[in-house]
């Protein structure tokens, strides 16, 4: 995705892009430097929890803009039956698997290059997932990825600690 605005709505995605939005769609502010700004690298909007159906067309779809991605880290308990690896493309792609429900994928490209994708529930309604996702890629942005789904109307407060 390029870093094109859309003018007659700031701060939100280029019309072309809203218009043509639908779950399986990743949105990208890449940057390849240490002087990375913002939590979050961009957002991707799957069609299910199914990871096995799901995670091929992401890895496509970043491998034409990151080169090959060596592993994907996720949340096992957002996914349904996560494998150790899937074969992508031909390519074996490590799955590291952590139980911290952070709404969130990392992407690895070689030893050092981490990208963080926000995660928008397959169940998300279009305008919901629109305004998470162009949160997501605002240059500078400092919420976490549940900070963002609790902000859109997506995700919900989680619950007080007992004291």
């Amino acid at each position: 995705m390029s870093d094109e605005t859309g003018a007659s709505h700031p701060g939100l995605l280029p019309d072309r892009f809203r218009q043509a939005a639908k779950p399986g769609t990743v949105v990208l502010r890449l940057e390849t430097t240490q002087s990375r700004e913002g939590a979050l690298d961009g957002a991707w909007w799957p069609h299910s929890r199914n990871i096995g159906a799901e995670l091929p067309g992401l890895v496509h779809a970043l491998t034409e803009h990151l080169g090959p991605i060596a592993s994907v880290g996720l949340d096992t308990d957002a996914w349904d039956d996560v494998p150790a690896r899937l074969v992508v493309d031909g390519r074996s792609v490590h799955i590291d698997q952590y139980p911290v429900s952070d709404d969130t994928v990392i992407i690895t490209r070689g030893d050092r290059d981490h990208f963080s994708l926000l995660v928008v529930p397959p169940q998300a309604s279009q305008a919901a997932a629109l305004a998470a996702m162009a949160r997501a890629i605002e240059a500078g942005g400092t919420d976490s990825a549940q900070q963002i789904l609790v902000a859109t109307g997506i995700g919900s407060e989680p619950p007080a600690d007992a004291t």
